[in-house]
């Protein structure tokens, strides 16, 4: 019989998380502030996030300390399983063998928690009673929802409007909790009505959800806030994934030759490639990495890489990213997770020093290969999961025509039972192959007025 899942025990999760940064050729240029232009410290970040996470946020340390009372409450979910996709391989026809770390098994469905929990922990460590955040397609604002409730912490999200109208499950998932669940852009914060002024059906953006969630944050010092991915302590906390890959793949006495992950902000990227690109910094190894992006909001593909807001009204510090302008509503798309206009800064210098890939996929081709995948595996991957299934159907088919095996790992970030409305759109054709224009980004990335990178 075929081995077709690896598994860890508890013992095996992770102690340490990764730290990238410290082994990064060309470190992550320093944020400015918002208003002066001028670098700034940590200590511009206090008002926002508790003291240990902004620790993190700008340590050079490769490795950091896992407390036990997050690894205790990873073991609910931890270790994920790594599967070997056998019956996808055999459908596509190659010589390629494909391999999934599956994140799905998380409470919240996603591998979201694997950072909600941390922050959560270090917060009530310092005593904050309310934490605010955004999310986009709802897993996010679920898994902080989850490690609030653990900590005794109140949540309130700020939920993207067409997500928040399109998935009302994910919103009752936050509910049961214990969270406040608003439809962003709302009347209860000033950015939230300057948008609605500009524009009352606006369908919502993670950029404006960002907004309201900072402000929020920004008027009570019992609140603090929390980000999804984006920032560096966000990426470092998911790459639990890859390490416990990394050992995974040991234990099937194989390697990657290519490394796949959906991309929206970079927390599920970083999780699963930054520990196999420590392999190519301390061993030489020779593994490619590749983002998967929605052509409908292509930010590593067809952005700039420039100063830039990380929220639409422009209240957070002015970030070094890949960007297609912090005003960039995207089309509303399914895949909510993915509908964000700038990138990680670790990212975007990672991809600046091409050390990383990018490709664009289009929601159609995405969807096609989401329902392979459940009809081969039996999973029905969220939409923004099914971006990664269409790089590795291409690099699939790559090994078919060059008639050479490669080894492909992806991560299947999160399960799709929350977004059978957009499957249901799909198989009813509802859906439209839907691709920014170039002037549609040169028209977003005309209005910036924010420093630009030499």
């Amino acid at each position: 019989m075929q081995n077709r899942k690896i598994l860890l025990t508890e013992q095996e999760i992770p102690d340490k998380w990764y730290n990238i940064v410290a082994d990064m050729p060309n470190k992550p240029l320093p944020p400015l502030h918002p208003g002066t232009k001028e670098p700034i410290g940590p200590e511009a970040l206090a008002p926002l996030f508790p003291m240990e996470l902004i620790k993190q946020e700008v340590t050079t340390d490769k490795w950091v300390q896992i407390p036990d009372a997050v690894r205790d409450i990873y073991t609910i979910w931890r270790p994920t399983p790594l599967y070997r996709a056998y019956a996808l391989e055999k459908a596509l026809d190659t010589p390629a063998k494909i391999y999934y770390k599956y994140e799905g098994v998380s409470p919240a469905g996603s591998h979201k928690p694997n950072t909600a929990v941390p922050q959560a922990y270090y917060n009530k460590m310092e005593g904050v009673k309310r934490i605010t955040t955004e999310t986009g397609a709802g897993q996010w604002g679920s898994a902080l929802s989850f490690a609030c409730q653990h900590f005794g912490i109140e949540c309130e999200v700020y939920m993207v409007k067409v997500s928040y109208d399109g998935k009302p499950y994910r919103k009752l998932m936050m509910n049961t909790w214990g969270a406040k669940v608003h439809s962003s852009p709302t009347d209860h914060t000033q950015a939230g009505r300057q948008i609605l002024a500009q524009d009352p059906n606006s369908p919502g953006s993670l950029g404006i959800a960002i907004s309201e969630a900072v402000e929020r944050a920004a008027m009570d010092e019992n609140t603090k806030y929390a980000l999804g991915s984006v920032l560096n302590h966000v990426l470092m906390h998911q790459t639990v994934i890859g390490l416990e890959a990394i050992e995974q793949m040991k234990k099937a006495g194989d390697m990657p030759d290519v490394v796949v992950a959906p991309f929206g902000g970079g927390s599920n990227f970083a999780g699963i490639a930054f520990p196999f690109l420590r392999l190519n910094f301390d061993e030489g190894r020779n593994i490619r990495f590749v983002a998967s992006e929605p052509a409908s909001c292509p930010k590593l593909t067809r952005g700039v890489f420039r100063y830039d807001f990380g929220d639409t009204v422009g209240m957070t510090p002015l970030l070094p990213m890949y960007t297609l302008g912090h005003n960039f509503v995207p089309a509303p798309i399914h895949a909510g997770g993915l509908r964000y206009h700038g990138a990680g800064v670790i990212v975007s210098q990672l991809l600046k020093d091409k050390l990383i890939e990018a490709r664009a996929h289009d929601q159609l081709e995405c969807f096609e290969a989401g329902v392979l995948f459940a009809k081969t595996e039996g999973i029905i991957p969220a939409p923004e999961a099914s971006h990664a299934l269409a790089t590795v159907f291409a690099e699939a088919q790559a090994a078919k025509e060059e008639g050479k095996s490669r080894t492909i790992l992806f991560n299947l970030c999160g399960h799709g039972h929350f977004d059978l409305q957009a499957y249901d759109d799909y198989f009813n054709n509802r859906l439209v192959k839907h691709e920014v224009t170039n002037a549609e980004i040169a028209d977003s990335l005309a209005q910036l007025d924010t420093p630009v990178i030499g």
